[in-house]
């Protein structure tokens, strides 16, 4: 490809998602390469996680994070937040090469934003990350508790999770009581591990599965969840699919394999294909939480330390995922369309309403 072809293809990207601005960050001597992406500022300053990634290609880089970006927009919008939608990828091992000088440096570039970008921690990102790019600005979010900070919004993501799939089993099976079910749980990171314990204080029979063998021989161990390979978890039957790693593990090949009638999970865009993959799983029946929606504790739990809000005051707002959750359900339904195009027209909606407004000042 030459330069020219992948420059339009850069440029290609950029119009089909609608950002506002894209930001490649390069600093040789911390060997950081970074893309952050502000995809809607309507309903305030945008806001997104920080991952650190091994991606195959600076192509593959740039396709996740505008992806991630609009799926805050939405995310934002439809927990009731007063912020917008954003996001940033670090291209690198975060367990070889991330340091503190790079994430230092990373704060400087979050920085020159003047607070038009708020980050926190995601995939491969800790507190202790936050806390370094605290050092060099005030945009971030999820700091250790030690230090004024929420600390890690893993447990509350998790808690909203729970709320999701409690709102899912109503609608499947006429009650939110989860005891005697059963929930395949992809990926036990952060979040994932958070949710297989709360399963498990559920009387849920969960499995676990990640691509790191030794981590969900622990896992299991500790919360008495049932080990699965990678290649074998579509031959589970279980009630329920809880993707909690990366996206896109919903798709063609994975739905015709799928024994569950409901998919509810943390990870971030599971639908490979949004409008062919949601349209596919309302025709099967099954019935997808979308992640968006129902992973928003932890963008509930950084806005809430923004805002200065108290615990309690977070829990209840994560907790009223269930009724957003039950109330998307409703609309897909009621107008026959896949629960994804039913959570993105509310979402639409509010950012539509609230432009209106905003074009009256």
């Amino acid at each position: 490809m030459s330069d020219q072809q992948s420059t339009q293809s850069i440029f290609s990207q950029l119009g089909a998602f609608g950002h506002k601005k894209v930001v490649f960050c390069s600093d040789p001597d911390t060997n950081l390469k970074a893309i952050i992406a502000i995809h809607d500022t309507t309903l305030g300053p945008a806001f997104g996680s920080t991952r650190m990634w091994s991606y195959k290609t600076e192509g593959d880089a740039l396709n996740d994070v505008l992806r991630l970006a609009k799926s805050m927009t939405y995310k934002c919008a439809i927990a009731g937040l007063n912020m917008g939608g954003g996001y940033s990828v670090i291209m690198g091992d975060s367990r070889r090469d991330k340091t503190e000088a790079m994430m230092r440096k990373f704060g400087r570039f979050i920085k020159n934003f003047n607070g038009e970008f708020i980050t926190s921690e995601d995939v491969g990102t800790n507190p202790r990350d936050m806390e370094y790019i605290r050092m060099e600005t005030e945009h971030v979010t999820g700091i250790p508790e030690s230090i004024g900070g929420s600390g890690d919004p893993s447990p509350v993501a998790a808690q909203g999770v729970l709320m999701g799939i409690k709102a899912c089993v109503k609608e499947q099976f006429g009650t939110d009581t989860l005891a005697g079910r059963s929930v395949i749980v992809q990926g036990v990171g952060h979040v994932g591990e958070h949710l297989v314990r709360l399963l498990r204080d559920e009387n849920v029979k969960v499995y676990v599965s990640d691509i790191q063998e030794e981590r969900v021989g622990q896992i299991a161990k500790k919360y008495g969840a049932e080990r699965v390979s990678n290649n074998s978890i579509f031959d589970i039957d279980a009630d329920i699919y809880a993707p909690c790693a990366l996206g896109g593990t919903v798709n063609t090949e994975t739905i015709n394999k799928l024994k569950c009638s409901i998919i509810a999970g943390s990870a971030n865009n599971q639908l490979l294909d949004e409008a062919e993959h949601g349209t596919v799983l309302l025709d099967k029946g099954i019935l997808f939480a979308p992640d968006y929606v129902i992973n928003a504790g932890g963008i509930i739990n950084c806005y809430s330390e923004l805002m200065h809000f108290s615990k309690k005051r977070t829990m209840q707002l994560t907790e009223n995922i269930y009724e957003v959750t039950r109330n998307i359900l409703k609309l897909s339904k009621l107008e026959n369309i896949s629960t994804i195009d039913a959570a993105n027209k509310i979402a639409e909606k509010r950012i539509s309403d609230i432009k209106k407004v905003k074009s009256s000042y």
